[in-house]
């Protein structure tokens, strides 16, 4: 399976996202992790040495995956319309994280008017960085998109202490020490996988 992470606005949890999907992937199969953001995030975050799959720079990549059953892309912010053409081409699912606030929801507005523009079919958008209850805004803008039609993971990302402290620590969620939260985060990237995977 190839997942591509794609977003048109930077700071909504797409290289926690990529992480945290191709930790969920690999235990199923061997899955690798092809950075391709020009900040090079997931990079960074595996430099740690604390992840149990590996993460390559996208020049790597088309070598190194032939030994994985799966490869999750992190992209670049505001990808080119060609470069999504080509994309979308290349994987099983594209996968836009958007938290609920305008800016963000404005900037997946951009997306699916491009998406739609190409005639991309298998996306589907994932609400992250959604405040915890009582709050209701992730489930408002959840059931929005849901609204015009469009495919939005059942489960959300709700927004934890223990995720920016993962990206500190070079791991996974499940493995911050310390935060009675970490478990509710794994838990939450658990459920989206198997979403995807079934």
């Amino acid at each position: 399976m190839i997942i591509t992470v794609t977003a048109f606005k930077g700071g909504v949890g797409k290289t926690t996202s990529s992480i945290h999907l191709a930790a969920y992937l690999n235990n199923k199969a061997p899955t690798i992790l092809i950075d391709g953001d020009l900040n090079r995030s997931a990079l960074l975050w595996a430099s740690h040495e604390k992840l149990d799959f590996p993460v390559v720079d996208e020049r790597e990549g088309l070598k190194a995956a032939r030994n994985y059953e799966h490869i999750v892309v992190d992209t670049p912010a505001r990808p080119e319309i060609e470069e999504i053409r080509s994309l979308a081409r290349g994987c099983d699912l594209m996968i836009l994280p958007t938290s609920p606030d305008a800016l963000s929801m404005g900037a997946l507005q951009a997306n699916i008017q491009t998406f739609k523009q190409l005639n991309i079919p298998n996306f589907r958008i994932l609400m992250t960085i959604v405040p915890p209850k009582p709050s209701t805004a992730g489930t408002e803008a959840k059931e929005y998109l849901q609204s015009l039609g469009l495919p939005v993971f059942k489960r959300m990302i709700t927004r934890y202490a223990a995720f920016p402290k993962a990206a500190l620590e070079g791991c996974v969620v499940r493995d911050v020490k310390g935060d009675r939260y970490a478990g509710a985060g794994w838990n939450d990237y658990k459920t989206v996988g198997g979403e995807i995977y079934g």
